[in-house]
């Protein structure tokens, strides 16, 4: 039925007019009123912050893996909650960005090492390991060290890596010495990425000489090649196949870096098999953990290549199972790396939910893929992971 304007004047007329015959003196009769007493409210129970005892963490892992995290020279400033919490916690730290070539050698022939610095000095300062992240990588190197013919390319590299490595010579325990080399092409007949390193090298080459200048550098520093999706079967094949036809010519490699960038529904399963298939491979390679998060979503292909059927962003509501099976996702995982001897580092990339990338990738949304909620508080996967009774 369609009420007008009109039509509900002349109700509410009738509804007052019952009232005040009702309220009215005179033959009126009073009549008993019922008053249902409101549903009591329980209290809301105060808000338990957890705080981990001091070194809970790296303490636990202390004869198994260091324990790490990916910082910036901000976040490492006296007074900064992370820069506490990087002291209280963890053991080793990661360049997210200061100490790629981008950012060490934006122009040829100089190096701007003052930012990469700080992060020595508070390392060594905290005794704090540092891990050097990457000496080469596709998408953050000027253009002007792929100028010119093969032998130049080649020159130019030795020379960029040999003077990085040497600076940091004794105060750097591993370098991720190419970053991101392998396909992604499941049908690719070449199992390296077709990169403008790739093609300025006429090949696969450069690989071999980033290695051999960055051993000859730092004899004793641990050299890694670094990619991700080594949960993929797939890339992972790729990447063990490079491998492979490295140590069997002789080309100095130490280990190798899984970044572990993983969503909700990744299986653990398929995380350890990385290591395993590692392991069951090669004897004395070593396993690191780069650049661990769990985002909090699940998101199909296209939204990485395209930011296209994305999961909706749950803003400042993120669903309980959410942070429970995240919790329960991060025990596995450090379990699984603690039973794997060959596994020495494990590395979140990041500190706390607030600074983590994935907040603006693949698309512009609230995410919590980190031990540390957005107040630096710890979060429930940390307990889970220091406290094995933990009830999550």
């Amino acid at each position: 039925m369609n009420f007008t304007a009109r039509d509900r004047l002349k109700l509410l007329g009738g509804v007052a007019a019952i009232a005040l015959g009702a309220c009215g003196g005179g033959a009126s009769v009073s009549r008993p009123v019922s008053v249902v007493p409101p549903t009591p409210v329980p209290p809301i129970p105060p808000t338990v912050t957890y705080t981990p005892a001091r070194g809970v963490l790296r303490d636990k892992f202390r004869n198994k893996f260091l324990v790490g995290a990916a910082v910036t020279p901000a976040q490492v400033a006296e007074g900064q909650t992370e820069a506490d919490i990087l002291k209280d916690q963890f053991n080793s730290i990661t360049a997210e960005n200061v100490m790629k070539p981008g950012a060490l050698a934006p122009t040829e022939g100089s190096y701007t090492f003052e930012a990469a610095d700080r992060l020595l000095t508070f390392a060594q300062a905290n005794t704090i390991a540092l891990r050097g992240h990457a000496l080469l990588w596709h998408r953050a190197t000027p253009d002007y060290f792929f100028q010119g013919t093969q032998d130049e390319v080649k020159a130019r590299l030795e020379k960029y890596v040999t003077d990085v490595v040497t600076h940091f010579k004794g105060k750097v325990y591993a370098w991720d010495v190419v970053n991101e080399v392998i396909s992604d092409d499941d049908g690719a007949t070449a199992p390296y990425r077709n990169s403008n390193w790739y093609q300025a090298a006429g090949g696969a080459d450069y690989i071999d000489w980033a290695f051999e200048a960055a051993r000859k550098a730092d004899p004793d520093a641990l050299l890694f090649i670094n990619d991700y999706n080594t949960e993929l079967t797939g890339k992972r094949a790729r990447l063990l196949q490079v491998v492979k036809d490295m140590q069997d010519r002789g080309i100095p490699i130490d280990g190798i870096g899984h970044q572990m960038h993983i969503q909700a529904a990744t299986p653990v399963a398929d995380v350890l098999a990385a290591i395993d298939d590692v392991d069951n491979q090669f004897m004395g390679i070593i396993n690191h953990v780069t650049e661990l998060d769990i985002s909090i979503y699940n998101d199909p292909a296209s939204c990485f290549k395209n930011q296209t059927n994305c999961a909706a962003d749950y803003g400042n509501n993120i669903p309980q199972t959410a942070v429970d099976d995240q919790a329960q996702k991060y025990r596995d995982l450090y379990n699984g790396f603690e039973a794997r001897p060959s596994v020495t580092s494990v590395t979140t990339w990041g500190v706390s939910d607030a600074q983590s990338w994935l907040n603006g990738y693949p698309v512009n949304r609230t995410n919590a893929p980190l031990l540390y909620n957005r107040d630096r508080a710890a979060k429930k996967a940390f307990r889970a992971i220091v406290e094995p009774d933990f009830e999550i």
